[in-house]
């Protein structure tokens, strides 16, 4: 089943949903990709921090490139101008691509100018190399100053986005400017599984728990990037179009009052791999 699209402001089409890649590697998330590809995904989002970049070209070698929306990300540390160039070369050749369809800024650097990393991103769309621009773990606050002045309109924010963790502000701000949000972690990174009314709801609608989180943020126009290393739960996690939540239900979700974050903490490790900021 092939995935409904939403369409970004160049007018290219998003699927509305994605293979997530994070923390799979080797044939796991070969295997992975082909599952989801085959499946008819067509929307595969990885990131040069996860570091399986190489093998996700190695499985798209075996499809046509032109059927795959491609998403990548440049880590933190790489947000001056010329690393950004770096990284986005290094990703491409890793990928075995020409292009980018998406490409983001994984997180923001307050260690960086934003203009010089947003020129250079607009350098990588001039040359055809990235076809759309935006950002990743971005604040309200932050992607308002990203869309000053960036001279390509920043087409997504990828945000923490599940029922305990919904962000109103930053989807708020996104919906005024035709910024499309997608939601990493989707699943809360398996925790809202436990949750009663998702398990009372999933229990109703014969689906399961992941299906049913899924469905709401799909009907809720967030795009989704469910990562899982078992080809059955891939094909699975597709299986959303057939059948829709009623209003009553979508609510309740919206309604859970737990609220937990599973990795957009607000404090961070500045000297990590992933922001490389010395003191």
């Amino acid at each position: 089943m092939t995935p409904p699209t939403t369409t970004l402001p160049s007018g290219d089409e998003l699927p509305m949903v994605g293979i997530g890649t994070w923390d799979i590697d080797g044939d796991t998330v070969r295997d992975s990709v082909r599952a989801g590809l085959d499946a008819g995904y067509g929307h595969v989002d990885t990131a040069e921090g996860y570091r399986n970049e190489s093998e996700i070209g190695d499985a798209l070698a075996d499809y046509d490139r032109e059927d795959v929306f491609l998403t990548s990300k440049v880590l933190a540390k790489n947000l001056d101008y010329e690393s950004v160039l770096d990284s986005c070369r290094q990703s491409l050749e890793r990928l075995g691509t020409d292009y980018l369809d998406l490409y983001l800024i994984h997180w923001p650097n307050p260690a960086i100018s934003l203009r010089e990393t947003l020129n250079a991103m607009a350098t990588l769309h001039e040359e055809g190399k990235v076809k759309n621009v935006g950002v990743s773990n971005f604040s309200a606050y932050q992607l308002s100053c990203a869309q000053h002045v960036s001279d390509v309109p920043i087409a997504v924010n990828q945000i923490e986005y599940h029922p305990w963790n919904t962000q109103d502000d930053v989807v708020e701000h996104c919906r005024e400017t035709d910024t499309v949000v997608e939601a990493a972690a989707p699943l809360g990174r398996t925790e809202v599984f436990e949750d009663e009314t998702v398990q009372e709801i999933a229990e109703d609608y014969e689906k399961s728990p992941p299906q049913i989180i899924l469905k709401w943020a799909v009907e809720n126009d967030v795009v989704v990037l469910p990562k899982s290393s078992s080809p059955d739960h891939v094909r699975s996690n597709l299986d959303l179009f057939e059948w829709s939540l009623d209003e009553e239900d979508k609510e309740r979700i919206g309604a859970i009052e737990r609220e937990k974050v599973v990795y957009d903490f607000p404090a961070r490790d500045w000297s990590g791999d992933t922001y490389g900021i010395s003191e």
